[in-house]
């Protein structure tokens, strides 16, 4: 493989961009509905593969479909080409706050495990796919499902995830993760789960039923705010139907709403 070779500069802290400089003619690939600005000679076109098989055919391509399908994702995914003289920039962000890591794919021996919705942009020339979990405990419990992103290649690409992002180096030891706060993993790790302690643990301990276990040796990237667990806290204190809302110190909550004029 041969990706293209690009630049680029993440902006911010807690909600970041990411703006990649392109070349005449070099090409960045990226989720649809990611892009938050370019200029004006770069070209963008919806495909239906990523681009690293130009000589797939329509075979290969229907396969890229289903496997896009598999993930939830949209089937396609957005080409951007600079056209114009020049170095042309073009910028980046996930849909909610957190970080935008880059990964050299050439320094992880051209490949990394993913979960499905961290994918955000990488060169063309990266193979965008799917691996199943291989265990089906995993698959029900795991909070990733059977399938996870898998992206190969020799250059870069960017992840999103939620808050602050830990990198853990693993030299044949073990670790246990909440499922949702795994981002990435190289693929010598063996990924599974387990009980999350005795039965008290499990339904009291605010920790779920189930935790997850990397083992062996290579590289695991953590996330602090998954967004499955942002999202449960928003539904938690939305306001409810009939304009009733319950969250914490609704006493003092019901006051502040009097106070704003809500009631």
């Amino acid at each position: 493989m041969n990706s293209h070779k690009i630049d680029y500069t993440i902006h911010g802290d807690d909600m970041q961009v990411v703006s990649i400089e392109l070349d005449p003619q070099e090409t960045v690939i990226a989720e649809a509905g990611t892009m938050n600005w370019m200029d004006r000679d770069i070209k963008f076109e919806a495909k239906l593969g990523d681009g690293s098989q130009p000589d797939e055919g329509i075979f290969g391509k229907l396969l890229n479909v289903g496997k896009r399908v598999l993930t939830g994702e949209s089937i396609f995914l957005t080409h951007f080409t600079n056209v114009g003289q020049g170095k042309k920039e073009v910028s980046f962000a996930a849909p909610y706050p957190g970080s935008i890591i880059p990964i050299d794919l050439s320094t992880v021996n051209g490949e990394i495990l993913c979960q499905k919705d961290a994918f955000l942009c990488a060169a063309k020339g990266t193979e965008v796919s799917i691996a199943f979990t291989k265990k089906l405990g995993t698959g029900f419990f795991g909070g990733e499902g059977f399938i996870l992103q898998k992206l190969r290649g020799d250059g870069l690409a960017f992840l999103h995830a939620g808050g602050t992002v830990v990198e853990k180096q693993l030299n044949n030891e073990s670790l246990l993760i909440d499922t949702g706060c795994i981002v990435a993993f190289t693929p010598g790790l063996d990924y599974s789960i387990e009980r999350a302690g005795n039965l008290k643990s499990m339904f009291f301990g605010g920790e779920g039923l189930f935790l997850a276990t990397v083992r062996g040796t290579g590289k695991v990237l953590l996330q602090s705010l998954p967004f499955s667990r942002l999202a449960d806290r928003i539904i938690k204190h939305a306001p409810r139907a009939g304009g009733s809302s319950k969250g914490e110190g609704s006493v003092l909550g019901g006051l502040g709403r009097m106070i704003d004029g809500d009631n």
